[in-house]
């Protein structure tokens, strides 16, 4: 399952390069700090994913910690991307295939 978490995680970071949404600059430390689901009042969804998601994920993953037992991120993204202008269907495949490694049935 790790393997397949950080393929996902590699894929999402480089569609996120890919239609320019990767900043080069991080958030303030203030926003970064929000309460809020996905940091969605201070944050554009793909810098949450950038600064939030994707180092908290590395780090359990580095650190062996245990691993979330159950993801989301899919529908969020489905209506945080939904106007933008950009071709997300790799995007979102590849958040897709992140939640999938954390469904058990």
């Amino acid at each position: 399952m790790t393997q397949h978490i950080v393929a996902a995680l590699t894929e999402i970071k480089t569609e996120l390069i890919a239609l320019e949404l990767w900043s080069s600059l991080p958030p303030s430390p203030e926003a970064l700090a929000s309460t809020a689901p996905f940091c969605c009042d201070t944050l554009p969804f793909e810098q949450w994913l950038q600064f939030v998601l994707l180092p908290r994920m590395q780090a359990l993953l580095d650190g062996g910690h245990p691993l979330p037992t159950k993801v989301s991120i899919l529908p969020m993204a489905e209506v945080a991307f939904a106007d933008y202008s950009q071709d997300m269907r790799l995007l979102m495949y590849w958040l897709g295939r992140f939640d999938a490694c954390f469904q058990t049935d």
